[in-house]
């Protein structure tokens, strides 16, 4: 068996987190042609290599309906712009439980995966009736 250890002492955003994940794939065109193909309405996935700071990595890339968010404009929705002028409009569409749970079996994955995700809504439903 072999283990894999993440250090997140910081956190770990999903996109980065993902594509951590995804150097581990030989195929890494079929995983994202089969993330694809899952049938979540307007959602795309893309990867490419990306350079910072001279370390070269994965940018793992989710749009939905050709809009990709990123921690600025997850910032300025919520009214910080870290010293930036311009401005940008940003909403998001969320669905009813019942919309989700629909998506959710209609996908090609195993049954245990659904439950998992299903889970994961119900619980970020909960806390989301808690505030």
């Amino acid at each position: 068996m072999k283990i894999l250890y993440l250090d997140c002492g910081m956190g770990a955003a999903g996109d980065m987190l993902t594509a951590a994940l995804l150097e581990l794939i030989p195929d890494k065109e079929a995983f994202l042609h089969r993330m694809n193909h899952l049938g979540i309405p307007g959602v795309m996935v893309s990867a490419e290599k990306s350079v910072k700071c001279g370390i070269t990595g994965t940018h793992f890339s989710v749009k939905v309906h050709d809009t990709e968010e990123n921690e600025h404009m997850h910032d300025q929705a919520h009214g910080h712009s870290h010293g930036h002028s311009h401005s940008h409009s940003h909403s998001h569409t969320h669905g009813s439980m019942a919309e989700i749970r629909s998506i959710v079996s209609a996908m090609p994955i195993p049954t245990m995966v659904k439950l998992d995700i299903m889970s994961v809504y119900n619980e970020i439903a909960e806390a989301e009736s808690a505030v």
